[in-house]
C-alpha cells in the first residue's frame, strides 16, 4: 500500500517492492536493467522518428505526384499530408513533456 502522506520516497519504496516481487519481472542486477531499459527506450524513439519521418517524406511524395499530374486522387493526398501532420505533432508534444519532466527533475531538492 502507498503511503499518501510519504512522499515521493514512500511511493518509490512501496514501487520498488512490487517490482522486486513480482514473480513475472526478469531478475538482473539494477545497472544491467536501467541500462537495458534506456537501450530499449532509445531503440524505440528512434524507430518512432524513422516512422514520423517516413510519413512525412510520403506525404511530400504524393504532393509532388499530385502536382506533376502523375496522381489525381486528391483525397489520398490530404490524408497523406494530415496524417504526417498529425504524427509530428504527436512527436512535438512527446518531446516537449520529456523535456518538462527532465526540467523538474533537475530542480528537485536533493
Amino acid at each position: 500500500m502507498i503511503n499518501i502522506n510519504g512522499g515521493v520516497s514512500g511511493a518509490q519504496n512501496a514501487m520498488k517492492g512490487v517490482w522486486e516481487n513480482n514473480p513475472l519481472m526478469p531478475k538482473a542486477d539494477n545497472a544491467n536493467a536501467n541500462k537495458l531499459d534506456f537501450d530499449n527506450t532509445v531503440k524505440a524513439v528512434e524507430k518512432y522518428i524513422s516512422k514520423v519521418d517516413e510519413l512525412q517524406q510520403s506525404s511530400d511524395v504524393s504532393i509532388k505526384d499530385l502536382l506533376s499530374g502523375k496522381n489525381e486522387d486528391i483525397i489520398s493526398v490530404v490524408s497523406a499530408a494530415a496524417k504526417a501532420d498529425m504524427s509530428f505533432k504527436l512527436l512535438v508534444g512527446v518531446r516537449n513533456k520529456l523535456i518538462e519532466a527532465y526540467k523538474q527533475t533537475m530542480n528537485m531538492p536533493l
